[in-house]
Order: C-alpha cells, then sequence, then structure tokens
C-alpha cells in the first residue's frame, strides 16, 4: 500500500469508461458548475444524485487512484453523520469534484473544522461550557444514545484534573489510552457519568473500555458503522455537593493504521491537564510538538516543539485550561 503512488489528479477516470480504441484517455480538467448551495453533505448528496454514479462505483474509481475509502463512509459522508477528515479522506474529496464533475475546492471549501480528537466530553452546556453540538459536530445518533441512556446534565461533575496517557506501537499504531480524572461533584446525590469514544474515520468498530476503577461499568451502547461508543461509569458510591473522587479506565483503540497525534477537546474549563503520549523505543518520531486550538477552529493558535526523551516519551502540561484543543503531533519521517 505505501509504495504504490496514486496517479495525478486529473487523470482520474470513470471506472468502466473507454472509447472505441480499447483505451481511457483522460479526460480534460472538471470546470464544471459549482456545489450545489447547502453544507458538505447536501452539496456532496447532490452531486452523486446527478451523476447516477452508485457509491460502490465511486469507491472502486477511488481506489484505482490509491485512495480507498468503503461505502459506508462514502454513505455517511453524503447524510451527514461524519465528515472528512485524515489526509486520505481530504485527497478523496478533491478526486470526488473531479469524478463528478464539479469545480476545484466545490466540496473540499464546504468542510467545517475536524472532528476533535479528544475522547471525552459530556453532553450538555455547562455555564462556561461548550454544547453537545458544538463537541461532536454532525453526529445526531449521538444525541440519540444520551436521549437514550437518560443521560445527567452536564456539569454535575466538575473536572479537577485530567490524565491521559497514549501509547504507540512498533507499527506506529495508537492502541491505547490510559486516563485518570479527579472530579467533584456540584450537586448532591452523583452517581454516574457517562463517556465519550470514538474511532477514527473509516475504521467501522469501536473503541472499548477495559479496566475500570473507583466506579464500574454500566449500560453500554456501540455503533459499529460510526465506530461510535457511549458508555455509562458507575461510581463507587453516591456523592453529595462538594465530594470529589478519582475516575481510571483504559480504552483500546480500533486499528486505523499509523497515528501522527492525539489531542483532548474540552468542553469546559480544566484546572489541569497532563498529556503523556509513549512510543514503542523501536517506532520513535523524528519531530514532535505541543498545539492549541480554540474552539470551532482547525488553526494552530500555538505550537511549540517538545523533546522526545531516553523514555520515548513527550508530555505538555496545562493549567487553568479553558475550552478548546490541546495536543500532541509528530512526524514519523
Amino acid at each position: 500500500m505505501g509504495s504504490q503512488q496514486p496517479q495525478h489528479a486529473g487523470r482520474l477516470r470513470l471506472v468502466g469508461q473507454r472509447d472505441h480504441s480499447g483505451e481511457q484517455p483522460p479526460p480534460p480538467p472538471p470546470t464544471g458548475p459549482p456545489a450545489p448551495p447547502g453544507g458538505f453533505a447536501e452539496a456532496l448528496n447532490a452531486a452523486i444524485e446527478s451523476s447516477g454514479l452508485s457509491l460502490d462505483r465511486i469507491r472502486a474509481a477511488l481506489a484505482k487512484q490509491g485512495v480507498r475509502i468503503s461505502v459506508t463512509t462514502l454513505s455517511y459522508w453524503r447524510r451527514g453523520r461524519s465528515q472528512p477528515e485524515r489526509a486520505t479522506s481530504l485527497r478523496a474529496v478533491h478526486l470526488l469534484e473531479e469524478l463528478l464533475g464539479l469545480r476545484h475546492s466545490a466540496l473540499s471549501a464546504l468542510l467545517g473544522p475536524p472532528r476533535p480528537r479528544g475522547r471525552w466530553v459530556t453532553q450538555g452546556p455547562t455555564p462556561d461550557g461548550l454544547r453537545l453540538e458544538q463537541v461532536w459536530p454532525g453526529q445526531a445518533e449521538l444525541v440519540e444514545v444520551f436521549a437514550e441512556l437518560d443521560a445527567p446534565p452536564a456539569g454535575q461533575l466538575e473536572r479537577q484534573s485530567i490524565h491521559d496517557a497514549y501509547y504507540v506501537d512498533a507499527s506506529r499504531r495508537g492502541h491505547l489510552l490510559r486516563m485518570r480524572q479527579v472530579v467533584r461533584a456540584t450537586v448532591d446525590g452523583v452517581t454516574r457519568h457517562v463517556v465519550v469514544h470514538q474511532a477514527d474515520e473509516g475504521v467501522e468498530s469501536c473503541p472499548e473500555i477495559t479496566s475500570v476503577r473507583h466506579a464500574r461499568l454500566g449500560r453500554v451502547r456501540r455503533r459499529p458503522l460510526s465506530g461510535l461508543l457511549v458508555a455509562e461509569l458507575l461510581l463507587d458510591r453516591p456523592l453529595a455537593l462538594g465530594d470529589s473522587t478519582v475516575l481510571e479506565y483504559e480504552v483500546q483503540i480500533p486499528d486505523s493504521g499509523p497515528t501522527t497525534d492525539y489531542g483532548r477537546f474540552f468542553p469546559a474549563p480544566v484546572r489541569e491537564y497532563v498529556l503523556q503520549v509513549h512510543f514503542d523505543p523501536a517506532a520513535v518520531p523524528v519531530q514532535c510538538e505541543r498545539f492549541d486550538r480554540t474552539p470551532g477552529t482547525e488553526v494552530d493558535r500555538h505550537r511549540e516543539p517538545l523533546w522526545i526523551g531516553a523514555s520515548a516519551s513527550a508530555h505538555v502540561l496545562t493549567a487553568d485550561q479553558q475550552p478548546g484543543q490541546v495536543g500532541i503531533r509528530w512526524q514519523w519521517e
């Protein structure tokens, strides 16, 4: 796969399209109409309908260019249940513009900011935080699952400290996340906490929560086609106003190929956040940096280089973290 060189985008051809000589001459660069008005999903859906192409035929055409996108993922894009974010997916969008006869950037210009790769959020607005739809845009089924679980109101637990430890194996895959949180009740009678994790785009399996401490796993809802997992953590004891507890668990992460970043999106302020990324000594990146983003943006507000020490790990520490995203990204070569 890695040695396969994709053809130039200007040479994308429809599957099965031939002239009388049996050859497949490259079409001229598309100068078709712009995408229909609306968001990315509406524009993509209208363009697919107008083209008359099946999703499987589109998948095959993309595969011939070295870009492998499943039919399910294409279906989710056109229905607005997810959006392209990874580098491979963004290349697929540019190829789709050509395949569907649209102008350059007619679809890619409609993409919103990427879904935060942070793995844990609350479900609703907090006094100084963000709403669910701001944290997980386009995730209508997440709202449905929260309703099914009758998730408690946001803000019942105040995050005092969060510690993420993210592990990358010798194959350069992020495979394990260990999480530790110190929380304090802001109301009486808090008995449970709902957490959300989602696999990377295009992975049709769910993360799994294991090794829960100071709580136990309650109801779990999985949506494999979108890689979504929503789970209850039932606390060891009911918390009164002002009581605190520690929550710890691990997340087994489905394989999505080589990983190049990890970050957490904060819907509400947190007093202290620590992120450690541990690399296998057999696969240490050549470069590593911290990044910070403000809510609703896809542009780094702040970046700084990080040192990968003899322990093959890097970390960031932030105090009084406000809503937004903090993470670490790295380069393999």
